[in-house]
């Protein structure tokens, strides 16, 4: 943001020159053609910088401007100038750039770029551009590289601006060695009746993200809601009702005929039903980090279809990293008011668990990638500065934001107000059917969640780890709200189940019961990984187990977070209800 601040001010001191940050171009102004990365097709995430193999720049050597934000950075995008001297509606012939001789270093480079089926990527105006290294050819056993060396560049543009780029490569050159390749490119303009707002719809592809299979698992999921809050409604409505009634009975006995009865069921654990939850501090962490998950990543959501972020460059991580660092408010006000209402007294290293719990594992895992990906010397190896940028971040905006909002909870929030009594001591817990221990309920619990999202993660795996773009945040935010839904339904009857059982260890066990989603659909990316896709090599393996692990860990404490809270009105709802002596 603030490069691109920086850019309009100078753009406009300057007289308003032309560029890819206000996307307006008068006659020959200068385009600027980026090269960004160039690696194996069948690894998404295993690129290299362009100039990495031995490529040649061309004549041109200045241009007037250069940008890089944050979340380009830690994406892996390394934009370098191409050299090639492009501007607006010039065509240019047939023209060499210039010429390389292939030594034995550079020949192996090629050779092996070719054989692993290498792509490069390119940036025109933002606009993506893709091309490949080269191909092979197979004579009788005997494998022929060859290079592709001309790049023919198609550009549509519509009144003063860029609206499309096709790349095409010709010119199919043999490896061999001390062969001298030249290299070429021309520059065709032509009118186009594209508008600059639907610039972006080629690269979209509507059959993959909008057949059929989709909506019918969004059709199912919403099936499976109506049914999970309507069999919900009626088993607890029904069960609870006799309870009630069953309740209110006992209360009209004298202390005799109660004692002779038989008690059993929900009821009898009221003294401890709201005692404080064990390890308490990491719960509290846990649940004021899941709050602001839940508001970050509906709240990307929400963004993403209001300003489709797929368009620029960047804009989908950049909005996250500043939804997260502007929650962390949240963060603290739910998991500090939560933690003073259960007792607790060290509320400072709460707060500091709280903040730096997600990053920390966050950057834990990237910092254990970045030093595979400096072995490899790969694009996606984070710089220095950039690792800098992030912990400052985290120590002057998420920390003192988290501190302000724990102060805010404890003081308005962290006064406890069950409405039954504590017993001092803890009653003890009958033995039950094993379908009733509380780890038996965890690994259940996540069974449903992850069914009505089932579907929903092959698409976002494919757009992630495969080039395809996703777009249809629409599906993602209808998804989303099913998935709180079922969650909540799932934990709640779960909960009863345990409490009807005279087991008050409710607060975890609702917590991991929804959270437990989070450990099928990482099992899901083991099948994903090793039946949909072509991936090899260990950079690749670690980025994939590595970042999916992440994204479990979030979805967990997401749906744990969600879990436990509808839980927990629920309890609070039928505990106030019942008159207790």
């Amino acid at each position: 943001m603030t490069t691109w601040c920086l850019a309009l001010a100078i753009g406009l001191l300057l007289g308003v020159r032309g560029d890819e940050h206000n996307h307006i171009y008068n006659d020959r102004d200068e385009v600027v053609l980026w090269m960004n990365t160039v690696g194996p097709y069948h690894n998404r995430q295993e690129t290299y910088a362009y100039f990495s193999l031995p490529f040649c720049t061309g004549r041109k050597e200045f241009i007037n401007h250069y940008h890089e934000t944050l979340s380009e950075a830690l994406q892996g995008v390394e934009l370098e100038f191409s050299g090639l001297d492009i501007e607006f509606k010039a065509d240019i012939s047939d023209t060499p750039y210039c010429e390389i001789q292939l030594n034995d270093e550079k020949l192996k480079a090629f050779t092996y770029a070719v054989k692993n089926h290498y792509w490069y990527q390119m940036y025109l105006d933002d606009l993506p551009v893709w091309g490949i290294v080269g191909e092979v050819e197979d004579n009788d056993g005997n494998p022929t590289y060859y290079i592709w060396t001309h790049k023919k560049f198609d550009i549509g543009y519509n009144g003063k601006q860029i609206v499309d780029v096709n790349l095409t490569s010709e010119n199919k050159v043999k490896l061999q060695l001390n062969a001298k390749i030249p290299f070429t490119y021309e520059v065709n303009w032509k009118k186009s009746n594209i508008k600059f707002e639907d610039r972006f719809d080629k690269y979209l592809d509507p059959n993959f993200f909008q057949h059929r299979i989709h909506w019918f698992s969004i059709f199912n999921s919403f099936m499976m809601v109506i049914f999970l809050v309507g069999l919900v409604s009626m088993i607890l409505m029904r069960t609870l009702r006799k309870d009630y009634a069953r309740y209110s009975k006992d209360e009209e006995l004298d202390d005799m005929e109660r004692d002779l009865g038989d008690e059993y069921g929900w009821k009898q654990v009221h003294g401890d039903v709201f005692r404080p939850a064990s390890h308490a501090m990491l719960f509290s962490a846990l649940v004021g980090a899941g709050y602001q998950v839940t508001v970050v990543v509906l709240s990307v959501i929400i963004f993403a279809i209001l300003g489709e972020l797929y368009t620029e460059r960047g804009s989908l991580l950049s909005t996250a990293i500043f939804v997260y660092a502007a929650t962390s408010p949240v963060n603290g006000y739910f998991g500090g008011s939560l933690y003073a209402r259960m007792g607790g007294k060290i509320w400072i290293k709460q707060m500091l668990l709280s903040a730096f719990m997600l990053p920390a594992l966050v950057c834990g895992t990237a910092f254990f990638i970045n030093f595979i990906a400096i072995y490899y010397h790969a694009s996606r190896a984070i710089p220095f500065g950039t690792m800098v940028a992030v912990t400052c971040i985290c120590i002057f905006v998420i920390l003192p934001l988290t501190l302000v909002g724990t102060v805010l909870g404890r003081n308005l929030a962290g006064q406890p107000d069950f409405p039954c009594r504590i017993n001092a001591v803890p009653r003890p817990i009958p033995e039950k059917k094993w379908f009733m221990e509380p780890a038996v309920i965890v690994v259940l619990g996540g069974v449903l969640p992850f069914g009505s999202i089932f579907i929903e993660m092959y698409f976002i795996f494919t757009s992630f780890w495969a080039y395809k773009i996703y777009y249809v945040y629409g599906f993602m935010l209808l998804v989303f709200i099913i998935l709180m839904i079922v969650t909540v339904c799932v934990t709640i009857v779960c909960t009863y189940f345990l409490l009807n059982a005279e087991d008050y260890r409710w607060q975890w066990t609702s917590f991991l019961a929804a959270a437990s989603t989070a450990g099928y659909v990482y099992m899901y990316s083991f099948y994903y990984f090793f039946f949909k896709t072509k991936m090899y090599g260990l950079f690749q393996t670690a980025f994939y187990f590595g970042y999916m692990a992440l994204f479990s860990l979030a979805l967990g404490v997401m749906c744990g977070t969600v879990g436990y809270v509808g839980t927990s009105v629920f309890v609070r709802k039928i505990y106030s209800t019942v008159k207790i002596d």
